[in-house]
């Protein structure tokens, strides 16, 4: 698939300008099978980053109150959006009316081995699974992924195959990083799905994101 957003004033641009990290950057012409993330956090972040949907910068969103820490890569799919589609499978598979699309790019895990200093980085990554999250009544997904030619999760082709400890962990990371004392907490996890599922939620955000942005694609194609 071409990447009509940097082709071909976009990659003219980019020789000069920064590229925006949710609409600049190609999500790879093999995803959902293969992609390109944008890493937001790192597991050595005691701060929660999040990147300005107007600048393309990263902004600090909040401080840690507690000592959780993401146990993975953590950032976004470029070129995805939850919107009306993402939220109609959600309902799909819960049973549920009301549940729409956040209006967010797709949240991204990326499993590694490494330890990395830093976000604000672009990682090349298989998913393998993911988290179904709602937030209210928004879907809020996870996709789950292992950073490519890892040695330790790079073999890894399903969710199934990761150690329950780390899918546990990653679970309490996202049903409590959002707490706050004395609110209560809105956020479920209703099932962890695997590969299949993991792409149908890709597929629908990449098409999410050209009804979204359409505009867009034509202004720059």
């Amino acid at each position: 698939m071409a990447d009509k957003l940097s082709d071909p004033i976009g990659r003219l641009m980019g020789l000069r300008y920064k590229s925006h990290p949710w609409h600049g950057v190609f999500i790879g012409k093999d995803a959902p099978e293969e992609l390109t993330a944008f890493i937001e956090v790192v597991s050595t972040d005691t701060v929660k980053y999040e990147i300005d949907k107007e600048s393309g910068y990263l902004r600090i969103d909040r401080p840690q109150k507690f000592s959780n820490v993401v146990p993975a890569l953590y950032g976004f799919i470029p070129q995805t959006y939850c919107g009306d589609k993402v939220g109609e499978y959600c309902n799909q598979k819960t049973g549920r009316k009301d549940i729409r699309g956040d209006g967010d790019p797709i949240d991204i895990c990326v499993l590694t081995e490494k330890t990395l200093a830093h976000g604000d980085l672009l990682v090349n990554a298989r998913p393998i699974g993911g988290f179904r999250m709602i937030d209210g009544n928004q879907a809020d997904d996870k996709i789950i992924a292992v950073l490519n030619n890892d040695t330790v999760y790079g073999h890894m082709k399903n969710i199934n195959e990761v150690p329950k400890i780390v899918i546990q962990r990653l679970e309490h990371y996202f049903l409590t990083y959002k707490d706050m004392p004395g609110q209560d907490s809105n956020t479920e996890i209703t099932a962890t799905y695997g590969i299949e599922e993991a792409y149908e939620v890709i597929k629908r955000s990449m098409e999410d994101y050209n009804i979204r942005f359409d505009n867009l694609g034509k202004l720059l194609s």
